[in-house]
């Protein structure tokens, strides 16, 4: 046997320039820009509402001479948001710190793990509030699911966003879309040979975009993000964070602004000393009593819904 050993002229170390996480881009974490993001300064506050049908009511009449006009007004009335303060935090102690080894950097690490949980916080919430059964003014049905191709999906969304402009006088723009929605309406027949109209042969491959300019939406956004919801200690349970089967359709205004409408806003706390125009700031401060450094990352935020009536959401668009 040849001597010296490679055991005796090497000793395995951990690798300074590749480390393993699967951790997620923070692209997948969408739910964020489906609502308009407002700014406030104050925790809580109220606003402004009008009365959808006062001004809705056809009530000019013909005026005859040496009379006055008809005239009639409209209801104002109140509503309020309040932002919730969440938190969550990792702790480095000093004998960890101590020890690490070359490739660990704790303080990064800590702040993207404070960071992850807090966006899997955001999109959940979100989903459970908005991205679900019975929180809109409609829960709609397909005759039959987008997944088979005798369905029509183009009718079913154009009938849904008719109904919304027919109730609200708004058009929808934005389509939420669950993974397999969104895998089922790409490969859609219909939807591949309106895409594919006047253009020569070869495989027509349907994106984002071309999605939105076909049901004339402003945008489609896919819901991709994942979480573990299992306790820790036993067996991972991953799977995506939204409905993978659910579709949103709904008026989310870009530009919001005095007598304006959107399906919802997000009413962030920046406020609050260190927040960002998100409500969120992450800190790093000492914990003697535990010999721990502290990377606590805060939210403040509140996500209302506005107008019942500007979504309409399909709880299995797919099967």
């Amino acid at each position: 046997m040849p001597t010296p050993l490679a055991s005796d002229v090497h000793i395995n170390k951990p690798l300074s320039n590749i480390s393993i996480a699967l951790i997620q881009d923070q692209s997948m974490f969408q739910t964020d820009s489906i609502f308009p993001n407002i700014p406030v300064q104050m925790q809580s506050d109220l606003f402004y509402t009008y009365d959808q049908g006062d001004f809705l009511r056809n009530e000019m009449e013909e005026r005859a001479p040496g009379t006055e006009t008809k005239g009639s007004g409209y209801k104002l009335g109140q509503d309020n948001y309040f932002c919730k303060v969440y938190g969550f935090h990792h702790d480095i102690d000093d004998q960890r710190r101590a020890n690490q080894d070359s490739p660990l950097a704790l303080d990064r690490e800590a702040v993207t793990f404070v960071t992850d949980k807090a966006n899997l916080f955001r999109e959940a919430n979100w989903c459970a509030n908005f991205f679900s059964a019975g929180n809109w003014g409609t829960d709609a049905t397909v005759a039959t699911g987008w997944q088979d191709d005798a369905s029509d999906p183009i009718t079913d969304i154009e009938e849904i966003v008719t109904d919304m402009l027919e109730k609200t006088g708004k058009i929808a723009n934005t389509m939420v879309l669950g993974r397999n929605v969104y895998n089922k309406l790409k490969n859609h027949p219909d939807v591949v040979d309106r895409i594919k109209a006047g253009q020569t042969s070869g495989i027509a491959i349907t994106k984002h975009q071309q999605l939105a300019e076909l049901f004339e939406m402003e945008r489609i956004i896919v819901l991709n993000a994942i979480q573990n919801t299992a306790k820790e200690g036993a067996t991972d349970v991953i799977s995506f964070i939204a409905n993978k089967h659910g579709c949103l359709i709904c008026y989310s205004n870009r530009n919001p602004g005095l007598m304006t409408a959107s399906a919802g806003y997000t009413f962030s706390w920046d406020g609050l000393y260190g927040a960002s125009a998100y409500g969120s700031r992450i800190k790093k401060f000492r914990m003697e009593a535990i010999e721990s450094d502290r990377i606590e990352i805060g939210m403040a935020y509140a996500v209302k819904q506005i107008a019942v009536d500007l979504g309409t959401y399909i709880p299995a668009a797919t099967s």
